[in-house]
């Protein structure tokens, strides 16, 4: 099983754009300050979207993913 350099390609795009947004997100909550409980839930939920993203396109590599992007 051979990953095309295209492929690979395409993948760290989507990896960094997604860090990208996350991160942006995550730098934005901090600006504005929100109250202590709705900032943790805040950050959790950007968290696990991250990381649920992540493991969907990393499986996209190995077989099938659990959400189809595209």
């Amino acid at each position: 099983m051979a990953v095309s350099m295209a492929g690979l390609l395409s993948i760290i795009m989507w990896i960094i754009i997604i860090g990208g947004v996350c991160w942006l997100l995550w730098w934005l909550i901090g600006y504005i300050g929100l109250p202590a409980p709705f900032d943790k839930v805040a950050r959790v939920i950007i968290a696990v979207v991250a990381v649920f993203l992540l493991i969907n396109l990393l499986l996209g590599l190995v077989g099938e993913p659990i959400v189809r992007l595209r």
